[in-house]
């Protein structure tokens, strides 16, 4: 990891023109955060980004651009990766899948938790209560070949089925 390393002095001569209100204090805390920001992995780093971008909300203007060079993409360079996001997105198949019971016949109430039980690690009162409780989310976070059979056997005991 490369890092570019600034000495303290001209950091603290810049900081403090740049910004006449800034303290010791004030700068000493960016110093040190800047520090810690440059010790982290590159995966540390791109999670921080992550988690920064959503707790100042720019989370709400669609994905963000990342890779190498990306701070100086401007104008119409920004424009044209946008536009090349979009088409992305579309093209992005969804491989995490949740099967989720909408409603079930009230017939077929025990066999389909017993197939619940079956497929998740529930006990039977856990199994019944989720059941009970539809629409309800039975199993998150599984391939589309997994969720598909699960999905043709609830079908199968008379249970409305979705994927998400």
């Amino acid at each position: 990891m490369m890092a570019r390393i600034v000495p303290k002095s001209s950091l603290t001569r810049f900081i403090s023109h740049s910004h006449n209100f800034c303290t010791a204090t004030q700068t000493q805390k960016l110093e040190r955060i800047a520090d810690e920001i440059l010790s982290l992995t590159k995966l540390e780093r791109n999670d921080y980004a992550v988690l920064l971008r959503y707790k100042l909300g720019f989370n709400k203007y669609g994905p963000a651009i990342t890779g190498i060079g990306s701070s100086s993409i401007a104008g119409a360079g920004a424009r044209a990766a946008s536009a090349g996001a979009k088409s992305d997105v579309k093209a992005a198949e969804k491989v995490v899948f949740d099967v989720k019971i909408e409603k079930y016949d009230a017939s077929s109430k025990i066999k389909i938790i017993k197939e619940v039980r079956g497929f998740t690690d529930l006990g039977l009162k856990e199994a019944k209560d989720l059941v009970e409780k539809v629409p309800a989310v039975v199993k998150k976070g599984i391939t589309k070949k997994e969720a598909e059979s699960i999905m043709a056997k609830l079908k199968d005991l008379g249970a409305t089925v979705v994927l998400e």
